[in-house]
């Protein structure tokens, strides 16, 4: 078990440990899209790379995500199997939709798992990416 002060130290060495890995710029936050952004995130269970759509306004989150759901099988081609929650409650209790994917079996406290984790933030981030870029227009026009 690592202290409070160890675990935030570990987190920060992962972070910058795949910025140096897999320098690139992502879209992240840069969609163009209010509210609407892709998020890595890693803990000590499992690794995730999602497209989160956090609008307050339960209509346009609604169209967002049925926008992109109506385009399933092509998302699929990109980034394989997925997970899809149109209420999907984040920890603060904020109600938001998200689709991701997941990868189990790793831990951002396991050094020797980093390098499996930092191949699948690419591969999937990458796809989700190339999907977003591809429909872009079409997504957008809500």
């Amino acid at each position: 078990m690592f202290s409070k002060q160890e675990a935030q130290q570990l987190k920060k060495e992962f972070w910058t440990a795949f910025g140096k890995s897999f320098p690139r710029k992502w879209i992240l936050y840069d969609t163009k899209i209010k509210d609407m952004s892709f998020k890595f995130y890693a803990d000590n269970k499992k690794a995730e790379v999602s497209l989160d759509i956090e609008m307050r306004d339960e209509v346009f989150r609604d169209a967002y995500y049925n926008k992109i759901w109506s385009l399933e099988d092509i998302l699929k081609d990109f980034i394989g199997d997925f997970n899809k929650e149109e209420f999907y409650t984040l920890e603060s209790g904020k109600v938001i939709s998200r689709i991701w994917v997941e990868k189990h079996g790793v831990s951002i406290f396991n050094k020797n798992t980093w390098q499996e984790v930092f191949e699948f933030f690419v591969e999937k981030m990458d796809g989700f990416e190339r999907f977003y870029y591809e429909y872009e227009d079409f997504i957008k026009d809500v």
